[in-house]
């Protein structure tokens, strides 16, 4: 899992995505008994790696991670309108630093294609980013 200064920056950005509903991890989300779509985000911190030898507790610290954003489709619609969803989402972070997060990269599908199971159609939208962290770390 990320730190919570990455979870945070994700979950303050995707609260402008207004054109369906966003699930987070362990939310408490009804699923409509007419399928509607919907996104459900996974954010992922992969790697918390020192990057600088400093005075102690005063280092900088590098977290690199991934987001996968899956669009929920109803199945048998078609994938366009899951591209067209996963661009847009793409589209709040590309080119954008969010809270010290810088994405450095981003795909629709990339070595996850779409897939269907009950009555969903999901195609994921990945971003890999990073964040730089300076912070001390606080004595007890």
């Amino acid at each position: 899992m990320s730190s919570p200064t990455a979870y945070d920056a994700f979950t303050g950005r995707l609260a402008a995505w207004t054109a369906t509903d966003v699930v987070f991890e362990n939310d408490d989300y009804e699923v409509p008994s007419t399928p509607a779509p919907f996104v459900y985000a996974e954010i992922y911190g992969d790697s918390y790696n020192q990057e600088s030898l400093g005075a102690p507790q005063a280092n900088m610290w590098l977290e690199r991670g991934v987001t996968y954003l899956h669009v929920m489709t109803p199945t048998g619609t078609g994938s366009r309108e899951a591209r067209a969803y996963a661009n847009d989402l793409l589209y709040l972070f590309r080119e954008q630093s969010i809270a010290g997060l810088v994405m450095t990269e981003m795909s629709i599908g990339a070595g996850d294609p779409g897939r269907s199971f009950g009555n969903y159609f999901s195609l994921a939208a990945t971003i890999f980013w990073e964040r730089h962290d300076i912070t001390s770390i606080p004595t007890p």
